[in-house]
């Protein structure tokens, strides 16, 4: 998470560790920018704002700030300077390929999206739906992530404002979505990360200053919360359904952001198509806890519209 504004407004990605499977390269694909993890003959001086590249004769080339180098995100090549570019494309032997799989194939092919804009083009590439849309990714833009920290680490009322924002950003970027994949399937996971990925680093002075202000609280006192949430083991920690158990309101919001932007596309003429994924289910009972949560939610939400939708409750199942 602390890297993400950083992707997000970068042209491409290169790091010097990673692997073509690591999560940078993983969220960059999503987004549909170019990325070469695990540069190894790569370093990386922050600090000068330059990196050093060995070439294979052993002699160094450094580039500074400011400097342009291309990435061939197909090829994992770097190439210095300025190069001609193109929006990525199926072409070629490839998408003759694909076409004759597109004539005998009886599976369908879904795609991880997060945005309107991602769902738009992975339907353009030929996506039969969205297999998963990861609600978290939404939360990482600057005007977001801050309400996120209000929501989790400030009082009960700045919290429920905190909610109320989140759910106005939510439930328009899932229209956005059911209107790009209109007539298609869309599956939206609930919160999966624990909420400490969301706080900022202890060593992020200037961003615990300003985040002290909005809460209305000292920086010392904000240190204390940050270091409270921090998990020795987050990914077994409190986060997913359990997450979802202990903080209700999450998922009362998410869930209303769902169905509402649903109601709303199908209001506009779109075949809005729903369905609702509970992370992280290692016992039945998590399930049925949730699941009663959503159902409670779409009673309330298709009472005050007077109209409902179909909609899908199913679990993603992690021991």
């Amino acid at each position: 998470p602390d890297d993400v504004d950083g992707m997000f407004a970068a042209e491409g990605i290169l790091t010097a560790r990673g692997g073509m499977t690591s999560h940078a390269a993983v969220v960059a694909r999503g987004w549909g920018k170019p990325c070469v993890c695990g540069c190894t003959t790569l370093s990386v001086n922050e600090a000068k704002g330059e990196i050093v590249v060995t070439m294979d004769d052993g002699t160094q080339k450094s580039f500074k700030e400011g400097d342009f180098i291309s990435l061939n995100g197909q090829t994992g090549e770097v190439l210095e300077g300025k190069q001609s570019v193109a929006p990525p494309a199926i072409t070629g032997n490839l998408k003759k390929f694909m076409d004759w799989v597109d004539e005998i194939r009886d599976i369908d092919v879904l795609t991880n999206a997060d945005t309107p804009a991602d769902a738009t083009e992975a339907r353009k590439n030929g996506a039969n739906g969205i297999g998963l849309c990861r609600s978290e990714h939404m939360f990482f833009k600057p005007e977001r992530i801050s309400k996120v920290r209000q929501l989790i680490l400030g009082n009960e009322e700045q919290a429920e404002e905190a909610l109320k924002d989140l759910l106005k950003f939510q439930r328009e970027d899932y229209e956005g979505i059911f209107t790009a994949m209109d007539g298609l399937p869309v599956t939206v996971r609930l919160l999966d990360p624990p909420l400490h990925e969301f706080l900022p680093s202890l060593k992020e002075e200037n961003v615990l200053v300003e985040l002290a202000k909005q809460l209305g609280s000292t920086v010392d006192e904000l240190k204390e919360k940050v270091e409270a949430m921090e998990e020795v083991n987050p990914m077994l920690g409190l986060r997913g359904c359990r997450l979802g158990i202990t903080r209700p309101a999450i998922i009362e919001m998410q869930t209303r952001a769902i169905l509402e932007a649903a109601l709303n596309a199908i209001d506009a003429g779109v075949d809005a198509k729903p369905d609702i994924m509970v992370p992280l289910v290692g016992k039945v009972e998590e399930f049925r806890n949730q699941k009663a949560l959503i159902q409670s939610v779409a009673e309330r939400v298709f009472k005050e519209r007077g109209r409902s939708c179909e909609y899908k409750i199913g679990t993603m199942i992690e021991i």
